[in-house]
This record gives C-alpha cells, structure tokens and sequence, in this order.
C-alpha cells in the first residue's frame, strides 16, 4: 500500500451561490493528506455536456442531490479506495466506467466532479505542493488575463437584455493585480452610472449589475462610459468581452431578441455582432451564435475571427471531437474550458489539450451557481490556459477565486508572468 493510495472518502450536501443544493467530497489519503471539491452548477445545458445528477420531487424544487451523495459514499468510494491519487486519469476513468452512460448521468457529474476535484488536491498536499504547481510543475508561473463581468445577461438576470454577460478585460495591464485594480474602478463606475439612470441596482447570479436597459447596445454604451469614468481608454486599455449566449434565444438558424424585438437570421445575427464590433471596443465574442448553427460560426469566424477572440463554449460542448471538427471548419479560435461541463478533471484536461492541438486559444470559466472552490483558478495557471472568467466584482463565490488568484501571483513573486493580449485567440488572416 502506498502513502498517496485513497484511504477515504466522505461525500455531503453543501450549498451553492444560488442556495441550490450541491455535492462536497473529501478525500483522505494513507498519509493523512486531504483534499475537498465542490461541484458547480450552471444555467445553460450544452448538448454533449456532462449531467449532474438530481433528486426531483418537491424538495429544494427537485434539485435536491441526496442520490448523487449516496453514489459518492457508496460505489464510487467502494471503486477508488486504495487507489493512487497520483494517478489522476486511471481514477477518473474508473468513474467513468463504474457509470458506464456517455454524460455521467446514472452517477451524476456533480459527484463524480466532487470526487475528481478532491482527488487531485489530496494529491497535491501529498506531494507538498499547491494544486497549480503540481499540474503544471516549475513552468507555472503564467497568471491568466481575467474577464470581469459589469452586467449580468439572459436566464441570469431576468433576460433583462438577450445578452448573457457585458464584460471587461485589460490586455494593457502590466500584471494580474493591476488587471484587477482596473476592472474594479469600473465595476465600482458602471454601478454609479446605474445608479445615476435608475436608482439602486442588484446583483446578478454572476456578480455583474442586474441591468435596466431598453437595448443590449445601451449596455454596451453604458459599459463603454464606466471605463471612460473609472479614467481607462476604452480599447487602448480596455476591451469588452461578450457572453452572447446566442442559443439562450437562437435555433435552427432563427434569433429572436426579445429586448430590441428584432427577429434574424443567421446572417443578420452576424451583421449584428459584426456591426457590434464595428462600433464598440470588443475583443471577445462567445457563443455568438446559437450551438447549431455551425456554418454561421464558422462565417462569422472568417469574417472576424482575425480581429477578435471568438469562444465556442455551448457550440463546442468543451468536446475533443467538436473542438476538432470546427478547428477544420475554421468555426471559432477559442473554447471555454468548464470542468462540470466534463465531469472529471482529466477530460477537462483533455478539451484544453484538444484545443491546444487545433491552434485555439483557452478560457477557464466558473459557473452562475458557485462556491467558494477556487480549483478553476488552479487549472488556468497550472495548465497554462491564458484566460479566466469567474464572474464579477461582487459575490463571495466570485471574490475568493480572484484573491486566490492574487495569491498566486504573489507567491510566484518575480519569476510571475500576466498573460495579458497575448492570450487572445485569432485566426489567421484569409487572403
């Protein structure tokens, strides 16, 4: 038996940010090591996307997990006690197997995740090390440019406009830090500037302000005007990333935006967004169409794809075979990497690596329902993805991933690097 074997593990209801219930999991090791995970949870369900597992009935509005904690307690401790901890994908696969559906759906992504995440932190106090450095060993040093949500959009708040999250990003930041300084002035000044319209704001399930506008261009504008008075330079210093979320009201190649009553096409969609990019400082476009309307991804990606980041995240389902297939239909230059969207840590691993092979740039993304884990800071720094979007400048949930990264970055001292513009992904120029 070896010292880094699993010698326990304890599953157990806890809550998450919406006040859903979740799955916790601990895991102890023979050399008295011990590790914790908490599953996310999300709005949006992509169509290849991993299931977390959930009661029904009446309780909690049946999103009870009593079952999924019964599976951690039961057979999945039964399958992985006495296994390696330092053997990550053998475990994960052992899951996956003891499931044995394609979407973890009988066991429940939310507790396989759990178990996954407690794993590989059991096993990074068991070598001594925090979680980054031990995935990503002495070549984790590189801090992720953040993208920071000032409104919150679509099903996380109210559908107050038909996008799901107007936020900012500072590529001209000289650090994590100073990124971080600057979208908090302007997290701070687009409250003002609400406050100012409307009278007093809320807080929208990501942390962003929950917005009263008459049209998604006025959160554009109003977001512009926040950098303009936090003192930054819109565009020069700091761009705006859009969460369109496009299959929140898009299908079959139909879009309907409910706040401006506009009805398009996949070809107008895409003479909107591009007429949005046009007119406003945007460096990041995700999920611009909806996630089965691959030839308009991949137009629009011909289209704009050398002059902003464009993110499939319910297009590609973080999937290896559809990163792939749309790197070869040129659809997209970036994916959005979430480990619940996966199950397991090792087949997030695997998206990223896909992505990597395909030329794609990364984002690790949090969820709306969070906690305060802060593993998906971890694997932006120690796998080397250059972006990372947890939410806004509000909300424990939010706040603990973002000091976390801070700590990083203080930890690593002067060998720290930022990732800055540089993690952008884009497409080559066509002739």
């Amino acid at each position: 038996m070896s010292e880094t074997d699993i010698a326990y593990i304890q599953g157990r209801r806890v809550w998450d940010s919406r006040g859903c219930p979740t799955v916790e999991a601990d895991v102890l090791l023979e050399c008295g090591a011990v590790g914790r995970g908490i599953a996310p949870a999300g709005v949006s369900l992509a169509a290849a996307e991993a299931v977390a597992l959930r009661d029904g009935g009446k309780a909690f509005g049946g999103l009870g997990v009593s079952q999924a904690v019964e599976h951690v307690n039961g057979e999945i401790a039964q399958a992985l006690l006495g296994h390696d901890a330092l053997d990550q994908e053998t475990i994960d696969r052992r899951m996956h197997a003891l499931d044995g559906t394609p979407g973890l759906s009988r066991l429940g992504a939310n507790a396989t995740l759990a178990v996954s995440i407690a794993v590989a932190h059991a096993a990074a106090a068991a070598e001594g090390e925090p979680l980054y450095r031990y995935l990503g060993g002495a070549e984790a040093d590189t801090l992720p440019l953040p993208q920071v949500q000032i409104f919150g959009g679509g099903a996380h708040a109210g559908q107050r406009i038909d996008v799901q999250g107007v936020l900012v990003t500072c590529p001209a930041a000289r650090s994590f830090a100073e990124a971080l300084d600057w979208s908090a002035e302007i997290y701070r000044a687009a409250g003002a500037l609400m406050e100012e319209r409307t009278g007093p704001v809320g807080v929208a399930d990501g942390g962003g302000w929950w917005p009263e506008f008459d049209s998604n261009e006025q959160a554009l504008e109003t977001t512009v005007a926040a950098i303009e008075k936090a003192g930054l330079k819109p565009g020069d210093e700091v761009s705006l990333a859009l969460d369109i979320a496009a299959s929140g009201f898009g299908a079959n190649g139909h879009y309907r935006l409910a706040r401006d009553g506009r009805e398009l096409d996949s070809d107008g969609m895409i003479r909107l967004v591009s007429e949005w990019i046009a007119h406003y400082p945007i460096a990041s476009i995700e999920d611009p169409l909806a996630s089965d309307d691959a030839a308009g991804f991949a137009a629009l990606t011909r289209e704009m794809g050398g002059r902003v980041q464009v993110v499939g995240d319910d297009f590609l389902a973080g999937t290896p075979d559809r990163i792939r297939a749309a790197a070869r239909d040129g659809a997209a230059n970036a994916v959005l990497l979430k480990p619940d969207q996966h199950g397991t840590l090792s087949e997030t691993r695997a998206a990223w690596q896909a992505a990597r092979a395909a030329g794609y740039a990364g984002i690790v993304s949090a969820r709306s329902g969070e906690s305060e884990d802060v593993t998906v800071v971890h694997l932006a720094v120690g796998w080397g993805v250059g972006q990372l979007k947890v939410g806004g400048f509000a909300r424990g949930e939010r706040m603990a991933k973002w000091n976390e990264a801070l700590r990083i970055e203080g930890a690593l001292g002067p060998v720290a690097r930022f990732a800055g513009g540089g993690a952008f992904g884009r497409s080559p120029a066509r002739g």
